[in-house]
């Protein structure tokens, strides 16, 4: 091949493409010119194929070729994804010889019209298969009539779909399709005219390839062939069809195949005996096969047994069959079903034996058993299994012991033994018991026993024994003979022989009544007994055994129930001697008490209040142990945050304080920290170990005011009241004493008379101003006016230290009232001014002038103390003095204040 030939371009010179609508397939045929064929070349051609209503292409594939010389034309098909009457599909082609680079120009499109170019009158749907297969993806489409429009296309049931549209072509895309969603699958189609084109398509699987396929005959004259079908959801005319045929002839069927559970179909063997044979099973979604080749002298199976009959002693069993021989040498095998639910099988030993016998069975037992066969040469399957056969095997004598206690009451004169016995797994009856054997005698004396038979409905007796050591033995007798005997020694009755033993506590399980011990070596077995009935009397005694090793039980029974007491007694017994070691009592499950505590007395204070209550009945029907108490404490308006205390909060969100209290035997408390003048409500509970019961009701209390807080508030109060009204009054003396109060001379009462006045001012009348004592703190004055002449005064003239200096004359006053003696003639007096008093007068004035002749006679009681700085001389005429002397003398007299005088005088 030259270089110009490898340089050359083949365009396309034919194509044509058409469609097989049955497998939606597009199938292209195309060739190119006779130089390249002639040439052989390696070609490649690339392939487009699209949709009309598409404007990009939606498939490309690249064909390698290499031409031959018979210049035949190549062939090339497509799958469409939605049918081909949908849409119109144009291909086209071009191509390039393996040596070149340039590819040769696109061949022109060639186009398979659909459906929708087409004159329809009106919408179809498409495509036209009814069966869709599960899990596969489907498109649809619904085309328009001529020039018409769709309107609506959908499907039923709602499953999720890709749409597509357009004016006159719709598509549906269902992808995953199941028959979980429906097996019918309908679609609906509607033009702008509303006609209505419908479809339906039916969702199942392709018949699945025939599972345990397998020819055998029973008879060396009949071949049965049998399988198990699939499941593909498909009915009716549409179920999977089988065909049963020769391999080598499969257009004749050997027989009609009928399913129920399973498929089968029989045909007659002749003489043939090597076989080769094909099931066939087809449905509108596929088709599959299965083959078998055999022979039929290595498929025989065989029919079951019958007439199956038994011989029996008390341990074996011998079976007899008959089965169908055919002269065909077989080996049978026995299964044997135990009482326990356990099977045995045993195989026969000898070939076309009839028989077998099963040994090492238990007496007086029931036993089911049944029979198979099989070929002994080229084995091929069991026969199915006989009818079974259902036998007892005959009674033998008991084994094993009865496991037997007591129950001693002391009574007068001896004591009174109830006996219980019952059967243990380890007693074997070996056929029905009919009676009880008890049997008792004394130990010491070697006395005749004594002896009485229960029937067998009987588990327990009572005898009467003495004080005296006893031996007590029970054995169960059936038809053939005595167990062994069951045996009990009763200890001699001594004073001692009553212990009284404190009870324990023991705690209840998910699964009973947890019971522990201390161990004992000398100890051989454990015996506990209780009741489980307990309120019944005489009360169902219940009791079971452990090893030596043991020191803890779980005592469970259908009986106990929540809120009961039971009381377990634990014995140890060694040589059939049991002695009580100690008594326990407990609950499956502690439940609340029935009753609440009776609060008897309730002592209030004024921050804590003391509750007592009587003793709790702790009886055997209380529902559980009394563990202690709870004390509940809250105000009545607010929460409570009491000291000491818990929160408790209760099923209507209110708040209480919580005390508990851990003795039971205690029956007093007092709660501390109340506020005064406060209500409070307040329960006391008894709680066991299973909680205690709702709140319900309370008792309700008032604390008393704080009297302590009264005498304080009044000690605060009171004495600092007092202290303040003894303080102003010392301070007002005070006041008085240091700080007198001057009164106005204008505003005095004794300046009150209208004809004493010097020019407009007021002058005081000396009678009514009597002073309560005079001071003179001169000597020298003292001396000029000692011989004073009160007329009608009656003094005493007392001589006192008064502030570092002497007085010589103090008059003290009666303070009573004088009467002056009128006096007929004028006389002549001496006036000393006290400035303290004095008016502003005129300059001219003559300070010291009296305008009157005092008058005598007139009555005055000496009230305030006055203490004039001038002294009067009003009787003695020698008193009188000049001018000159008076002002002299008040030049040398010292003025002492009322005040002061009080102060130096001691009249306090």
């Amino acid at each position: 091949m030259d270089t110009s030939t490898e340089s050359n371009v083949f365009p396309v010179t034919y194509l044509n493409v058409s469609k097989d609508l049955d497998l939606q397939r597009l199938l292209v045929e195309w060739d190119v010119v006779k130089s390249a064929h002639d040439a052989e070349l390696a070609i490649s051609f690339e392939i487009q194929v699209r949709r009309l209503d598409e404007a990009t292409t939606v498939w490309t594939e690249f064909l390698n070729v290499t031409l031959d010389k018979l210049g035949k034309p190549l062939h090339w098909s497509w799958d469409s994804d939605i049918p081909l009457e949908c849409m119109s599909h144009a291909v086209r082609i071009r191509s390039k010889a393996k040596s070149s680079k340039i590819w040769s120009q696109w061949s022109l499109w060639e186009t398979v019209p659909g459906l929708d170019t087409s004159n329809r009158s009106g919408p179809q749907i498409f495509p036209k298969e009814k069966f869709l297969a599960e899990g596969s993806d489907i498109t649809l489409c619904c085309i328009g009539g001529k020039g018409q429009t769709i309107k609506e296309f959908s499907v039923y049931p709602a499953v999720d779909v890709f749409k597509y549209t357009n004016s006159q072509v719709r598509l549906l895309t269902v992808e995953n399709l199941s028959h979980d969603k429906g097996s019918n699958i309908h679609v609906y189609c509607y033009d702008e005219d509303e006609r209505l084109y419908q479809a339906a398509f039916f969702v199942g699987k392709p018949p699945d390839t025939p599972k345990d396929f397998y020819c055998q005959t029973q008879d060396m004259k009949r071949v049965t062939c049998t399988w198990t079908e699939g499941e593909t959801y498909l009915y009716g005319q549409n179920l999977p069809r089988y065909t049963l045929s020769k391999t080598s002839s499969q257009k004749t069927p050997l027989c009609k195949a009928s399913c129920s559970k399973q498929c089968s179909c029989s045909w007659d063997i002749g003489q043939q005996w090597i076989w080769n044979v094909t099931v066939t099973v087809e449905n509108p979604l596929g088709k599959k096969t299965a083959a078998d080749v055999f022979d039929v002298n290595h498929r025989i199976y065989p029919t079951a047994p019958f007439q199956v009959w038994e011989d029996c002693t008390d341990t074996e069993i011998t079976l007899h069959w008959n089965y169908e021989n055919y002269e065909i040498d077989l080996f049978c095998q026995t299964e044997v079903l135990q009482p326990d639910g356990k099977v045995e099988l045993h195989n026969s030993s000898e070939v076309d034996s009839k028989r077998v016998t099963v040994r090492g069975l238990q007496p007086y037992t029931e036993y089911t058993a049944r029979v198979r066969c099989g070929v002994a040469k080229h084995f091929w399957r069991w026969s199915e299994w006989s009818q079974p056969l259902t036998t007892r095997t005959k009674e033998g004598t008991p084994s094993g012991k009865l496991d037997i206690w007591r129950e001693i009451t002391p009574v007068l004169g001896g004591r009174n033994v109830t006996l219980f016995w019952k059967q243990t797994p380890s007693f074997q009856a070996n056929g029905k018991i009919i009676s009880y054997e008890v049997t008792w005698e004394k130990i010491e004396d070697g006395s005749k026993p004594e002896s009485i038979s229960f029937s067998s409905v009987y588990n327990s007796t009572r005898i009467f024994i003495d004080n005296h050591s006893y031996r007590i033995s029970i054995m169960a007798k059936n038809n053939v003979n005595f167990s062994l005997p069951s045996v009990l020694i009763i200890s001699r009755a001594t004073d001692n022989s009553i212990k009284k033993l404190k009870e324990g506590q023991v705690n209840g399980t998910d699964d009973g009544i947890f019971i522990t011990w201390e161990p004992r070596s000398i100890y051989d077995s454990y015996i506990i007994d209780w009741c489980n009935f307990p309120r019944l009397q005489p009360c169902d005694l219940l009791w079971k055994r452990f090893g030596p090793n043991t020191s803890s039980a779980v005592i469970s029974s259908a009986a106990f129930v929540p809120g009961v007491r039971y009381k377990f007694r634990i014995y140890g017994s060694v040589a059939n001697r049991a002695s009580l070691l100690e008594k326990k009592i407990g609950y499956l499950r502690e439940l609340p008490p029935r009753l609440d505590p009776i609060v008897r007395k309730v002592d209030l204070s004024y921050n804590s209040v003391t509750l007592s209550w009587d003793s709790y009945l702790t009886n055997e029907s209380e529902p559980g142990f009394i563990r202690g108490y709870h004390v509940y404490v809250s105000p009545i308006e607010g929460n409570c945050n009491l000291k000491g205390s818990k929160k408790h909060i209760l099923s209507d969100e209110s708040e209480l304080c919580k005390y508990t209290i851990d003795n039971p035997e205690e029956k007093r408390y007092t709660v501390k920290h109340l506020m005064p003048n406060t209500k409070y409500k307040i329960v006391v509970k008894a709680f066991t170990g299973g909680g205690e019961t709702p709140i319900v009701n309370f008792r309700y209390i008032d604390t008393p005011y704080n009297s302590n807080m009264l005498y304080f508030v009044a000690v605060l109060v009171i004495v600092p009241a007092l202290v303040a009204a003894i303080c102003h009054w010392k301070m007002m003396w005070v006041k008085e004493c240091c700080c007198p109060v001057i009164p106005s001379p204008s505003k005095s009462k004794v300046l009150s008379f209208k004809d004493f006045k010097i020019d407009s001012e007021k002058v005081l009348k000396i009678n009514d101003c009597l002073p309560d004592m005079l001071a003179i703190d001169s000597n020298a004055e003292a001396q000029k006016l000692h011989p004073v002449t009160w007329s009608p005064l009656s003094s005493t003239p007392t001589e006192d230290m008064i502030d570092g200096h002497i007085s010589s004359w103090i008059y003290p006053s009666e303070n009573v009232a004088r009467n002056f003696a009128p006096t007929p003639t004028p006389q002549t007096h001496t006036c000393f001014e006290n400035f303290a008093y004095s008016s502003p007068l005129k300059t001219e004035s003559d300070p010291y002038q009296i305008p009157k002749t005092l008058e005598a006679g007139k009555t005055n009681q000496a009230v305030v103390l006055y203490q004039p700085q001038c002294y009067l001389d009003i009787f003695h005429e020698d008193a009188a003095s000049t001018t000159r002397e008076t002002a002299e003398r008040k030049n040398s007299l010292k003025y002492i204040s009322q005040t002061d005088a009080r102060c130096l005088g001691g009249r306090l």
